[in-house]
């Protein structure tokens, strides 16, 4: 006899566990399907993001940057120090308990919303039948009214440099380094590898980066992208742009890259080579033939604008489908479908995601950049502000970096913010509030923000629009 659910979701990653939870918020009776477990056959809520992804990679991103700051900027607030060392088990030890504080706080809000969690491997026999086989091989079936499949994704891997133990690492490797490599080498100068190659950099590591694109940050407003690139220069951060990895060869501990680029074949050793080239969707063995959830040439369920597969009560969310492979977006799909199915009306504006880089400085943004606009043919206005101008940013030592905000120039809506500086993970959610309320460049530009705060470059760009900023000349257009 199987259980039967109003909503059954397969994944406890953000998208996953973020449905559930809402679903059961509800009124719906709700079970999520997780097959993470841990070497004790213990379950492991929290996808990706909280076990492998976000978290951990934030966490040693701060470490990593106290040490670069104790190491290279504290004399500059006064402050002396000796000799400055990184005990990376204990820095590994930290983030393990802030991931294992966060997935079992997962645990607790499945139980305090009455979530039932199942341990193992959803697959869709039906429309309203999934099977569930868990680390030991057991079989057992759910009935489902509804079913949300949030299974996430996993990272490409590329022939030409096939994983090899303690020696050619994916994402997941890259944060579990016992020891800082001298000679550390990342395919893709994309999010990942910026945030680990910035990680390891600030520890000690040679890092090289190795990007087949020519543009650097092609996705990002290319002003922004330009002062990225000078600053992680500074930081010996080593991006060749254009350079095609063509091939590897491990020798014991040492792996051998060879790759071209405009001047012809060229090869280098490093000590450890990252591998996050993307991510993919993770759809193995997820649907039984002969159930009709379409998925597209990139392997993505094919959903439409609310998230519904090619069956009715068959809902995808997050990595699996279009979009960008974000958390908070998945997790604001999830909320939706549950809405959804609970027969709400609900919808999500996918004009005001943020996308956020976790180097220092951050980069984020939202909207169009400069580049779309006119590829659209769309006439806008920018304004611009540096924080070298922004006296928190100054009280702060640091000061690298620029607000831009681009509106329409008819209707002066705000059309993009980007932001490349210190906070700018925190400081994009002002374009993101001020974008969902359909605001213009003036409504922020008319907005009294506190004094000193780093926000006050918003304040600033805001009113560049219109070339009204105050603690910058203004120059005609």
């Amino acid at each position: 006899m199987s259980d039967q659910f109003d909503v059954v979701v397969i994944g406890a990653g953000p998208a996953g566990y973020v449905a559930a939870i809402k679903a059961a918020q509800l009124g719906l009776k709700a079970a999520c399907i997780e097959k993470w477990v841990d070497t004790s056959g213990k379950q492991k809520l929290g996808g990706t993001c909280l076990n492998v992804g976000c978290i951990p990679s934030k966490a040693l991103l701060e470490s990593s940057e106290q040490f670069a700051k104790a190491k290279h900027e504290f004399a500059d607030h006064g402050i002396s120090t000796t000799e400055v060392s990184m005990d990376v088990a204990a820095m590994m030890a930290r983030k393990n308990k802030i991931v294992n504080n966060l997935t079992t706080g997962v645990a607790g809000l499945f139980k305090g919303n009455g979530v039932t969690s199942i341990e193992g491997m959803g697959r869709i026999l039906s429309p309203t039948q999934v099977e569930v086989k868990n680390h030991k091989g057991e079989l057992s079936t759910v009935d489902a009214k509804n079913i949300i499949i949030a299974t996430g994704s996993v990272p490409i891997e590329i022939p030409p440099t096939p994983l090899a133990e303690g020696v050619i690492v994916d994402s997941e490797g890259a944060l579990a380094f016992e020891s800082v490599p001298k000679r550390l080498g990342v395919i893709g100068a994309g999010v990942i590898g910026l945030e680990l190659g910035s990680v390891w950099a600030r520890l000690g590591s040679e890092v090289v980066v190795l990007e087949a694109q020519d543009k650097f940050l092609a996705s990002a407003d290319q002003r922004i992208a330009k002062e990225a690139f000078k600053s992680f220069t500074k930081q010996k951060l080593d991006i060749r742009l254009g350079a095609r990895v063509t091939g590897s060869d491990v020798k014991g501990q040492e792996v051998v890259v060879k790759y071209q680029d405009k001047e012809g074949d060229k090869e280098i050793t490093f000590d450890k080579l990252i591998v996050c080239v993307g991510r993919r969707p993770y759809t193995k063995d997820l649907i039984a033939p002969g159930v009709d959830v379409k998925l597209d040439e990139r392997g993505f369920v094919y959903v439409d604008d609310q998230c519904r597969t090619t069956i009715p009560n068959i809902y995808a969310v997050g990595d699996v489908v279009r979009g960008p492979m974000l958390a908070h977006k998945g997790s604001e799909e999830g909320i939706m479908v549950a809405e959804l199915i609970a027969g709400k009306k609900a919808k999500m504006n996918y004009e005001t995601i943020p996308n956020v880089i976790y180097t220092h400085p951050e980069i984020a943004w939202v909207g169009k950049t400069e580049e779309e606009l006119k590829a659209e043919g769309v006439a806008y206005k920018a304004g611009s502000f540096p924080f070298a101008a922004v006296g928190r940013a100054m009280a702060a030592n640091d000061t690298t970096g620029l607000v831009k905000i681009l509106a329409d120039a008819e209707t002066d809506r705000i059309l993009g913010m980007h932001v490349f500086g210190l906070h700018a993970s925190e400081l994009i959610a002002q374009g993101v509030i001020a974008m969902e309320f359909a605001s213009s460049a003036e409504d922020l530009a008319l907005t009294c923000f506190a004094h000193p705060t780093l926000s006050e470059a918003v304040h600033e760009a805001a009113l560049a629009v219109e070339n009204h900023a105050i603690h910058m000349v203004n120059r005609k257009k």
